[in-house]
């Protein structure tokens, strides 16, 4: 899995291609009832991941939405603050869907919501993209399949919106495609789609042309439509529509007859893409703002641009220039105050050094303010003040030397949006928030602007591993690029994230069963925070603090690690090298003899002399602290795909394994150190395997999988050591993948902790507990 898815009758002379295909309903309500009641939350954590869409609807106060790289699409809630997830009941099967590459509210049925889904264009995933509509503000959801795919988690994902609807005719929608598939038109409301034929670009600029598996040498495509409202009546189609293309010699285009023709706007500036196109429709002017990359991890250069469409004339406005030695960004993030259109803000749109640099305009891009600027180097004045309350661990645990802050203003800055409808709500995503305003004119007073989170509700971690040790700490949690956390309690965001080191990703967890407060992490780091950070840490007070000690030569990645009961050793399978075992706390890592590099490596929960692996298909066990293994003559286990298993706390010998793939895809267990195994029937597949507190009256832990039992896909239950299962999620929430991890609470009866990938960390209780 990869983290950090007709045709209408169109207006006479307008060009199409058909498409083929069918639309689907989906999920209006669960399929059934489950036959156990749970409710379920997420763990606080608080965003988390790359925000590349901020969508204000323009016609009504207070409806928001946003959109996610992997993690689906969220509704604010204007009484709580909060926002609301919108694609839970996204299934298994479906997981591609949770890129979402372009949103769009209906101006006119403000009840109307569309996204275009779909996470990768690339042989990541065999499935095409889909247009998702709504009629009830994302309560329920209706689907048309497309006829190619579509990347929200692609290069290029912060230009836009691709999105559009027809803000006079709202049945009209238009969305521009990635993978040179050019601009597609709906004429009844997203229901059926058709590619608009006389469109003459569909983008040629890809990141990297070598790059052989197909993610950066993806095409970008049509990256943004935007309409003029004044060129058209109530009901009536608008007949000037402007489109960004991502092609440096011609990006912007236009249509003056409804999209029946089009042409490249004469004069436009060229070298650079218009990752934003932003039309004040009173004033008649048309922003672009622009990069020499599609980002958004990247970008050196660009340039800010106005667009007289009575006169045709082009200016430059760019605060910084494109040829000035003060400019090493590309521009993003242009919005507009439509309460004073002539007031206008843009971002750079990568500047991870220092910071992100907001400038604002009162008077249409003449002249420019910047949010900071330096000093006497390397002070900075700003005028701003930073309040992450809402999410304390956003300062990363650093504390940089000047220029640069903690917490950061802001990185990966391709959505900034001033609130149609108050001048002084302002809000933007960055790699790991969204942050906002509710004072945004003291700029223009020379007073300060204070920026708070605005993520609550909003959780899109990709989640590697879980684990709840028998103690007051429910949970600690491995997560992908921002590394994860220990959750005191999983109501509130924790204080910090993991540091001393803090991984790019943690990738593996365990904890010493006899000995809890002992806490082991592996992960990754890129390479130039080498030879200083290794890749595992250790931790005695339950995850609080860590130190490291040494690593083996050759280690390239974190893989899986696993504690001896009693905290007395550990054994690792780190990327780039073989299986190593040490005693104490790393300081000597030795080769452990007998079982492969890469197998994945576990403890038996009692005996702290026995470690266990696997690999292709064997099974291995030591029984000298993971100085040597052998395979145990098991047979009948997974060959291929992905494995995960775990030993049962307070029985010794006793082991669940789950995964693989085709006919060699399933749940088994052992009783006897993995010398033996049986397959466990009616479930056809499992991901992962956890324990929790037993059922009263029971003495063996419940068990709880992501599995498909009896043909149905979900997350379930067992509380007779595997005999029977009952699914415990209904259709309303199913997360896409959840397979990576799982965990019961020790302590807790009937609550589980569930991995997800862009979803956060999902809990459920037993309604009523």
């Amino acid at each position: 899995m990869r983290t950090r898815r007709r045709l209408a009758a169109m207006v006479a002379g307008l060009l199409v291609a058909t498409m083929a295909g069918s639309a689907q309903a989906v999920l209006a309500a669960p399929a059934e009832e489950t036959a156990a009641d749970y409710q379920w939350n997420n763990v606080e954590i608080v965003g988390g991941g790359f925000v590349p869409g901020i969508v204000f609807n323009q016609s009504e106060p207070d409806l928001v939405y946003a959109r996610t790289d992997i993690g689906g699409a969220y509704r604010l809630d204007p009484g709580t603050g909060r926002w609301i997830p919108l694609l839970d009941w996204i299934g298994w099967d479906d997981w591609n869907l949770t890129g979402i590459a372009g949103l769009a509210t209906d101006p006119v049925d403000t009840d109307r919501v569309y996204v275009a889904a779909g996470t990768y264009t690339n042989d990541w995933t065999s499935d095409n993209g889909a247009i998702l509509r709504s009629a009830d503000r994302g309560a329920t959801w209706e689907r048309t399949d497309l006829p190619f795919k579509v990347g929200g988690n692609m290069p290029g994902r912060g230009m836009g919106e691709r999105l559009a609807v027809d803000p006079n005719d709202n049945r009209i929608l238009y969305f521009g495609a990635p993978s040179g598939n050019g601009l597609w038109r709906s004429t009844d409301h997203g229901e059926t789609w058709s590619e608009v034929t006389s469109f003459p670009n569909p983008g040629d600029y890809v990141q990297d042309p070598s790059d052989s598996s197909g993610y950066l040498s993806d095409e970008q495509g049509v990256v943004w439509v935007t309409f003029d409202p004044g060129s058209g009546s109530e009901g009536q189609a608008s007949q000037n529509i402007y489109v960004g293309v991502a092609d440096k010699e011609n990006t912007v285009y236009h249509s003056t007859d409804g999209g029946r023709t089009w042409e490249r706007i004469p004069g436009q500036p060229t070298g650079f893409l218009a990752h934003k196109g932003v039309l004040d429709h009173e004033n008649g002017v048309l922003y672009i703002a622009t990069s020499d990359t599609g980002g958004p991890y990247d970008g050196g250069s660009g340039d800010v641009w106005k667009y007289a469409t009575a006169s045709g004339e082009w200016t430059r406005i760019s605060p910084v220039p494109s040829d000035s030695e003060d400019n090493y960004f590309g521009y993003s993030g242009l919005t507009i105050d439509r309460q004073n259109p002539e007031t206008i803000m843009v971002a750079t749109q990568i500047s991870w050094w220092p910071d992100v640099i907001f400038f604002r305009s009162t008077d249409g891009g003449e002249n420019w303010t910047r949010i900071w600027e330096f000093a006497n180097y390397p002070e900075r004045t700003t005028r701003y003040e930073m309040d992450i309350s809402g999410a304390p661990w956003l300062d990363f645990g650093q504390n940089p030397a000047p220029p640069e802050t903690a917490p950061k203003l802001g990185w990966m800055t391709e959505s900034l949006e001033i609130d149609p409808f108050d001048s002084d709500r302002m809000m933007y995503g960055t790699g790991a928030t969204i942050y906002g305003s509710e004072n945004l004119t003291a700029w223009d007073r020379d007073e300060t602007v204070t920026i708070e989170v605005m993520a609550q509700g909003l959780e899109e971690t990709a989640v590697n591993d879980l684990v709840a040790p028998p103690t007051d700490t429910p949970l600690i949690s491995a997560l992908g690029d921002i590394g994860g956390f220990r959750h005191d309690d999983v109501t509130r965001v924790p204080d910090r994230m993991f540091t001393a080191p803090a991984f790019d990703s943690t990738t593996s967890l365990d904890f010493a069963e006899q000995n809890p407060d002992v806490v082991v992490r592996s992960g990754d780091f890129t390479k130039a925070d080498r030879p200083n950070d290794r890749s595992v840490a250790f931790s005695t007070d339950g995850g609080a603090n860590w130190f490291q000690g040494g690593e083996p030569g050759g280690v390239t990645g974190g893989g899986t690690v696993a504690a001896a009961a009693d905290g007395s050793g550990f054994v690792w399978s780190p990327e780039g090298t073989g299986v190593h075992h040490t005693t104490g706390f790393g300081n000597s890592w030795a080769p452990s003899q007998g079982i492969p590099a890469g197998a994945v490596v576990e403890s038996d929960r009692e005996n702290p002399d026995v470690f266990y692996g696997f690999s292709g298909g064997r099974f291995y066990v030591s029984t000298d602290g993971g100085a040597t293994f052998s395979a145990t003559p098991a047979g009948g286990l997974p060959a291929s795909g992905d494995v995960r298993f775990k030993a049962v706390p307070g029985e010794e010998g006793d082991i669940w394994l789950a995964g693989g793939e085709g006919d060699g895809y399933g749940l088994w267990h052992s009783t006897d150190q993995g010398a033996s195994f049986t397959r466990i029937e009616g479930v056809e597949e499992a991901d992962n395997i956890g324990f929790g507190a037993a059922a009263p009256g029971r003495d063996y832990p419940a068990l709880y999988s992501s599995a498909r039992v009896d043909g149905v896909r979900g997350i379930f239950r067992s509380d007779d050591a595997g005999a029977t299962w009952v699914r415990i999620n209904d259709d309303r929430h199913q997360w896409a993948w959840t397979g990576a991890a799982i965990t019961g609470d020790p302590d807790v009866y009937g609550r589980v902790y569930v991995s997800t990938n862009g979803r956060g960390i999902i809990y459920g209780d037993l309604a009523g507990s």
